[in-house]
């Protein structure tokens, strides 16, 4: 360390004393300084220290809660890949089901279409039937007619006949009531 200005050392002893001391101090002090700068280094080194070891603590405790909510969110994730896959599979199976209906539905109604087409031929046919049937009743009561005209004129000319036949025959027998009884 360099002597202040008008300080020799050299001189007179009390001041070089002095001066010794002095400096003895000033290194001391500079020394206890120092020694304060790396105490409080330390104490700062030690401050963050203690915050990083705070900060790793809130880390560890929060990657525990991530580790913890990713399994719940692991385990939520196959129950519902699990759920789904149910739903899927139940909708598959709804789906078929509702094919199966529609499929029994179709074959119902061309059953039933068949079946109407057959009674409408049926139907048809009894309609045939029935006009043939009223056409045979008519030509049955027009034969029925013209029979009872037949008769009624064979009838009618027998009867004729009959009168001729016993004018004729009452012609040629006598009057003779005794006569005809013999016949």
């Amino acid at each position: 360390m360099e002597s202040p200005l008008g300080w020799s050392p050299g001189g007179p002893g009390s001041v070089c004393l002095a001066f010794d001391q002095l400096r003895d101090v000033i290194e001391s002090q500079e020394e206890l300084i120092h020694q304060l700068k790396n105490v409080e280094e330390r104490a700062a080194h030690a401050k963050t220290k203690l915050l990083l070891a705070k900060e790793e603590e809130k880390l560890q405790f929060a990657l525990g809660e991530v580790e913890v909510l990713s399994k719940q969110l692991e385990k939520e994730k196959v129950a519902f890949e699990k759920a789904l896959s149910n739903v899927k599979s139940r909708v598959l199976q709804e789906s078929s089901k509702k094919d199966q209906l529609i499929t029994k539905c179709n074959e119902i109604e061309s059953h039933i279409t068949k079946q109407e087409d057959i009674l409408n031929g049926k139907e048809n046919e009894i309609k045939e039937l029935q006009q043939v049937i009223s056409q045979q009743k008519q030509i049955f009561r027009n034969h029925m007619s013209d029979f009872r005209i037949q008769k009624q004129q064979e009838s009618y000319m027998a009867q004729v006949l009959d009168q001729k036949h016993k004018k004729v025959s009452g012609m040629r027998q006598p009057r003779n009531p005794s006569a005809s009884g013999k016949k």
